[in-house]
């Protein structure tokens, strides 16, 4: 197997985020140590951080809830926009048809009041 000198951009972002991740953890760590100090129970302290963590992803899945529902009726509506047919209303023209020249109508039926046998 070949091996590659230099990481890759994913690994790179994985150690990363590993640093960052244990980073956190450690400060936590000094954080639950410093409020045991302080006198509260830790295992309080530690139930409070969890709690903390999960209003934080509760928050963090209602956003991201609410942004996908935006994203899916801005694609519906530009594939409902894109979709339509706005020939629908299309006007009556001057031109040479079945009958004659005459105003035709989107179906091709003359509307003006013009005689159909005129040259």
């Amino acid at each position: 197997m070949k091996h590659t000198a230099h990481p890759t951009t994913a690994e790179r972002a994985g150690r990363w985020l590993g640093r960052a991740w244990r980073g956190f953890v450690r400060k936590e760590a000094r954080v639950v140590q410093w409020l045991a100090g302080m006198g509260l129970p830790a295992g309080a302290v530690r139930l409070l951080f969890w709690v903390v963590k999960l209003a934080v992803i509760v928050v963090l899945l209602y956003s991201a809830f609410w942004l996908a529902l935006l994203l899916v009726f801005a694609v519906t509506a530009a594939w409902l926009v894109r979709n339509a047919d706005l020939d629908d209303e299309k006007q009556p023209e001057l031109r040479d048809g079945h009958s004659g020249i005459g105003w035709y109508n989107k179906d091709d039926l003359r509307i003006d009041m013009g005689d159909p046998d005129d040259p």
